[in-house]
């Protein structure tokens, strides 16, 4: 499981990279990503990240309109950067989303 320094690290990173970036598209692979339905996933689309936070060993990704990503990297999760919109996602227990800013 990612530790603590490992999440400063991303949330450091992502902040040099999406901090008031839109958030464009949303991709995900597999169903069980996702633990809320309401609000429903596309209305982060279109979305202005305003916020970076680490909660716990979570990183949590503030949006216009108080609407929050939260993302849980669980054992052995990464996240991996591409510069490329619309990065295809990888196949199998790698690829889970993709999010375009």
């Amino acid at each position: 499981m990612p530790e603590l320094p490992d999440i400063t690290v991303y949330i450091a990173a992502l902040d040099k990279r999406i901090m008031g970036a839109q958030l464009t598209g949303i991709r995900r692979q597999s169903p069980f990503l996702l633990r809320s339905v309401t609000p429903p996933l596309a209305s982060a689309v279109g979305k202005k990240v305003v916020a970076l936070r680490r909660l716990g060993k979570r990183i949590a990704i503030g949006l216009d309109d108080d609407l929050w990503l939260v993302l849980h990297l669980m054992i052995a999760g990464r996240l991996h950067w591409s510069d490329e919109q619309g990065a295809k996602i990888p196949q199998g227990k790698n690829g889970l989303a993709a999010f375009d800013f």
